[in-house]
């Protein structure tokens, strides 16, 4: 990076790498503070979203320092969108972060037409932010993840085997969920903030289902937003409710769920929601 951005980002290197999908993709790799993987490597903590993501989040990677937070070292590696298409990146994740098959939400189509109408989106990026929900590809961008960017990360950045973690935030945090249910095998912790079930006939309460009375051994820490649940955006209401309904099956079962309700909204809940995530399940 140039030394304006090592200024604000520090310890960061950023590639970028095409998926054998055809499609680009920037990657932020943040280390932690005199980080020697010959000595003492660490796992890697893959964030989404992180064209938007990356400015919130690796900051944070400061609390490995702290001696009142005694967060495990970690490797950040932000991923988001490379090149041209980096400004699309608000419409892309959909064809990366959602299920496939997954519905397309009424509140969610409202929405986004409010939006228009409001004057936050043209005409042409509303119509275009749908278009991505109608072919969504969350199980392909999940290979992208496990088989071709993490064996670079291990090789140029020397991880540790084990303790790998995965966080999300809206459509991200539904990834993260999905992720979670299929029962892959790389994360041993995941984060999953206002996770962007938008509709209870979402395909993570299908997945759920298909999980029966197995358990998955990975740890699952779910936040959300109390301002979203008590604001008036039908689209927010929905995503917590059926985010409770979600916690309250996996909760009755057993197993390493843990959940958290922040006083944020859901455009400011993002960097709370991480660091919830760090404490959690990423504490000594």
């Amino acid at each position: 990076m140039t030394a304006m951005w090592q200024g604000c980002l520090a310890d960061t290197d950023y590639f970028e790498l095409r998926s054998g999908g055809g499609h680009d993709y920037g990657v932020w790799v943040t280390t932690p503070p005199g980080y020697d993987p010959a000595t003492t490597p660490a796992p890697a903590v893959y964030v989404m979203d992180g064209n938007w993501a990356v400015g919130m989040t690796a900051p944070l990677i400061v609390t490995q320092l702290d001696p009142m937070e005694q967060i495990q070292p970690y490797v950040q590696v932000s991923v988001g969108y490379a090149g041209e298409e980096a400004q699309h990146w608000a419409r892309l994740r959909n064809r990366d972060l959602v299920p496939p098959g997954e519905p397309v939400a009424p509140e969610l189509i409202e929405a986004v037409e409010k939006a228009f109408q409001a004057g936050a989106m043209t005409r042409e990026a509303a119509d275009a932010y749908l278009a991505e929900l109608r072919d969504t590809q969350a199980d392909a961008f999940l290979g992208f993840l496990t088989t071709e960017l993490h064996p670079r990360i291990e090789r140029d950045y020397g991880t540790a085997a084990t303790g790998h973690g995965l966080f999300g935030y809206s459509y991200g945090g539904l990834f993260t969920l999905y992720t979670w249910l299929s029962g892959c095998t790389l994360f041993e912790s995941v984060g999953a903030g206002s996770p962007g079930v938008a509709g209870a006939d979402s395909q993570v309460f299908a997945q759920l289902d298909e999980m029966g009375e197995s358990e998955r051994a990975a740890r699952l820490h779910v936040t959300f937003n109390a301002r979203e649940l008590l604001g008036d955006l039908a689209v927010y209401q929905s995503i917590t409710k059926n985010t409770a309904t979600l916690l309250h099956r996996l909760t009755s079962r057993g197993g390493a769920v843990t959940s958290a309700i922040l006083d944020e909204t859901h455009v400011t809940g993002l960097q709370a929601s991480f660091l919830s995530y760090l404490r959690t399940c990423r504490a000594r």
